[in-house]
């Protein structure tokens, strides 16, 4: 049996409401995209040959994106996601260990801390060109890490930033919304 996460109530907390199917775009430029159908998230998933973690395929059911067009989506509708190497290569270029070079060595104990205590400066460059772009805010991206899964299929989920030293690491995409 897989989780159900409370997309709905965590949203309306932030005072976010799903637009209707037939409006696309809200007024204010920050409301929910109306769901994805069960196909656009199988065709995401085929285009990117896996399967998305639980907590972000069940958000995509959810609402397909966040924002509008125009001022920009903190998270992408499902066709316009894709893996970080594809879509910004230049922040690849920037994140990651340079070629040749030996990876950036973070141990366990320091890379595998999450929440109040985590250093985002412990964060494993070699990692970043297969991170899936899932978004984009405060001048940063969300990003879905599948080199790092829980027993039940979660990504750890990132939101990498220039004005970090690294990227704050959450356990899932379910995780980092929760403190967006």
């Amino acid at each position: 049996m897989s989780i159900q996460y409370g997309w709905s109530g965590l949203f309306s907390v932030k005072g976010l409401v799903a637009q209707s199917p037939d409006r696309l775009s809200s007024d204010s430029g920050n409301g929910l995209r109306p769901p994805a159908s069960e196909s656009d998230v199988s065709q995401l998933e085929d285009r990117l040959g896996t399967g998305l973690p639980p907590s972000y395929r069940q958000f995509l059911l959810f609402a397909n994106g966040w924002g509008d067009e125009e001022l920009g989506y903190p998270l992408l509708p499902a066709a316009n996601v894709g893996w970080l190497r594809d879509l910004e290569p230049g922040a690849v270029e920037a994140w990651s260990s340079p070629q040749g070079a030996e990876p950036w060595s973070v141990p366990d104990e320091l890379y595998f801390v999450y929440g109040a205590e985590q250093d985002c400066i412990n964060l494993r460059g070699e990692y970043v060109p297969d991170t899936l772009l899932v978004g984009y805010g405060d001048d940063g991206e969300y990003l879905l890490n599948p080199h790092v899964k829980t027993s039940d299929g979660e990504w750890e989920a990132w939101f990498l930033a220039p004005w970090l030293p690294g990227a704050d690491r959450h356990r899932s995409f379910w995780d980092l919304m929760k403190t967006q």
